[in-house]
């Protein structure tokens, strides 16, 4: 039979009623034929509950046991939707991580997944089930311990799956029913989108859209998973949702896709670094060493041996990072006059597989935020993305411009 791969998020299994809704979902796909792999997540606002509870029990927490207890929560959601599909007389039964098994590296509550034998679910399926419900986000390290992914992993356990039984699709279901060109909050001009490719997607994801986590996209597009965004809340037909596929599958590729944004974001300057061979290495190592996620940067023209540094990082790492550097400075590594941090930044992007075979996207993007009086503090491009950072204040406005600039409204 072929494999389908169903994954439901925490909004979308939150109540009993949703799981229930859920798993008619599932009971329809069956009903077409497919072996169904379902990945649940916990149930809206579960594992918010049990990091809590770790926290409270133990500040300096041991990370194998804080694995214990967050990854119980999909447990529950896997029991409870196996019991409801069970009731609708569809053969099925819940898996835990270590059951498969998922097979993880050991780095607990960051774990990255390293191989999932298809044997036992297989065999089951050969045996009669029709249904395996999955418990996401979870693993077993090579230690025998509980390992979990990190936020967002139920989509990256999803896709996982899909790789290793060559799943004809894996649908991702949560509270939105696709993926839009910008931000339908912002604007009400926003586009659902029919398709996007997978590097569009990644960079909408890694740049600030909510939609699907980073590394479930990187494994999608490696492994040449196709993947379907769907609203667990909204009636559903074979064209619903959003596909993230190969470019080839997408017949006109605009300039300019979607345009992503990220609040909270800041600008770091060191006034007057020393301009030599190896000063970028020390300044980036030491913050790579903090977990400083350092985007864009930027470097002045030296002047007399002197040069200035600019890079961007989350506002929630502006205290790490400064510690990182000042500790670099006093121990004679790196030697500067100032470090000067901007936390009222934004960062906006335009994004589209299109800019490859067409000119004029980052003209056309400058002269509408001028027109609009933004100023643009920091510029970044890869191939298929150009990002700035500009004033927070001008982010809502900078985002509803390039939207109706690069006339995303259209289909």
């Amino acid at each position: 039979m072929p494999v389908l791969v169903m994954k439901f998020g925490g909004t979308s299994v939150a109540t009993l009623d949703r799981i229930k809704r859920a798993a008619k979902r599932v009971g329809v796909e069956v009903a077409k034929g497919y072996d169904v792999i379902v990945i649940v997540s916990a149930m809206s606002g579960k594992t918010n509950e049990l990091v809590g509870w770790v926290n409270e029990t133990s500040k300096f927490y041991d990370a194998r046991e804080y694995d214990a207890v967050v990854s119980s929560g999909e447990n529950v959601t896997a029991g409870l939707m196996a019991l409801t599909l069970q009731e609708m007389d569809v053969p099925a039964r819940s898996w835990q991580g270590w059951q498969v098994p998922l097979k993880t590296n050991s780095a607990h509550s960051q774990a990255r997944i390293e191989d999932i034998p298809t044997d036992n679910i297989s065999a089951k399926f050969a045996e009669g089930m029709k249904v395996a419900v999955v418990a996401g986000f979870q693993g077993i390290s090579p230690e025998g311990r509980i390992t979990t992914l990190g936020r967002g992993g139920s989509d990256t356990t999803a896709v996982a799956f899909a790789a290793a039984f060559g799943a004809e699709r894996c649908d991702i279901y949560t509270d939105v029913d696709g993926v839009y060109t910008t931000d339908p909050r912002i604007t009400d001009k926003a586009r659902k989108l029919d398709k996007i490719a997978f590097e569009e997607m990644l960079e909408l994801a890694s740049l600030g859209a909510k939609v699907l986590q980073t590394r479930s996209v990187e494994l999608a597009m490696r492994f040449g998973v196709r993947l379907r965004v769907l609203s667990s809340f909204e009636e559903q037909s074979d064209e619903a949702g959003t596909l993230v596929c190969a470019e080839e599958e997408i017949m006109e590729n605009r300039p300019v896709s979607g345009i992503a944004y990220s609040r909270d974001e800041a600008k770091m300057t060191l006034i007057s670094v020393a301009d030599r061979p190896g000063i970028a290495a020390a300044i980036f190592g030491p913050l790579a060493e903090a977990g400083i996620n350092v985007d864009m940067i930027i470097q002045n023209i030296a002047e007399e041996g002197r040069t200035d540094m600019t890079f961007s990082c989350p506002v929630d790492q502006v205290a790490r990072a400064e510690k990182a550097l000042n500790a670099a400075k006093d121990s004679g590594d790196i030697n500067f006059h100032d470090l000067v941090a901007d936390t009222n930044v934004a960062k906006v992007s335009a994004v589209g597989i299109g800019m490859r075979s067409q000119s004029g996207v980052a003209a056309q993007m400058f002269k509408t935020l001028s027109d609009e009086g933004v100023n643009i503090k920091v510029i970044a491009t890869s191939e298929i993305k150009i990002s700035v950072l500009i004033d927070r204040k001008y982010m809502e406005l900078a985002v509803q411009a390039l939207h109706d600039a690069f006339e995303l409204e259209k289909a």
